[in-house]
C-alpha cells in the first residue's frame, strides 16, 4: 500500500528560500572561500542546490553521521559512518544539514569539528524543529522552522524512501 504524503513545504518555496540563503552566505563570506561540509545522506539535495547560489569560491566535503537507524526517533547515540576526506584546519567551514531536531547529533559533530581547528564554523539547515530540542545548537542559516512532525522529501527519508520528492512532506498514517 502506498503512503499518503501531505505537502508541508512546496518545491517553489524551497527553491526561493535556498536561493535567499545562498545570497546571504555569499555576503557573509565575501572575500573568502567557504568550505561546505555536506552531512550525508539527507543534506545532499540542499548542499548541491545551495552551492549553485553561492557566489564566493566554494569547496566541498562529505560526512555521514547517524543517530536514527531505521526508526522515526533519534536513538541519541551518534555514529560517524563516513569521516571527511580533507583536513579543515584553517578553513571557513559551513556545515550543511537537512534537519535539526534534538540537537544531539549537531552538538556532537560541531564539537568534533571545532577540535580540528577551522578558521570558522557555521551551521546551515534546511529545516529546524526547535520543539524537539534537547541540546542547544546555534544555527546561523535556517531555511524553515517546522512543527514536530516526521517529514520526508528533498533528501529526507523514511527507511530510505521518499528522498527524491522535490518538496517536504509528512507521511500520513
Amino acid at each position: 500500500m502506498e503512503d499518503k504524503i501531505r505537502v508541508m513545504i512546496s518545491e517553489e518555496e524551497i527553491t526561493k528560500r535556498v536561493k535567499e540563503m545562498g545570497e546571504q552566505i555569499s555576503r557573509d563570506y565575501e572575500g573568502k572561500t567557504v568550505h561546505l561540509i555536506c552531512i550525508l545522506k539527507g543534506s545532499i539535495f540542499m548542499t548541491c542546490e545551495l552551492a549553485k547560489h553561492i557566489s564566493v569560491p566554494v569547496t566541498m566535503d562529505f560526512m555521514s553521521v547517524s543517530s536514527y537507524g531505521d526508526g522515526t526517533e533519534s536513538s541519541g547515540r551518534v555514529k560517524i559512518v563516513k569521516d571527511l576526506d580533507e583536513h579543515v584546519e584553517g578553513k571557513d567551514i559551513l556545515v550543511v544539514e537537512d534537519i535539526i531536531d534534538s540537537g544531539r547529533t549537531l552538538d556532537f559533530l560541531l564539537d568534533m569539528l571545532k577540535a580540528r581547528k577551522p578558521a570558522s564554523i557555521r551551521l546551515c539547515t534546511l529545516l529546524d524543529k526547535p520543539d524537539r530540542r534537547v541540546t542547544e545548537v546555534s544555527v546561523d542559516y535556517t531555511g524553515f522552522v517546522i512543527p514536530d512532525e516526521f517529514v520526508v522529501g528533498y533528501g529526507l527519508d523514511y527507511v530510505q524512501k521518499y528522498r527524491n520528492l522535490p518538496y517536504i512532506g509528512v507521511v500520513e498514517q
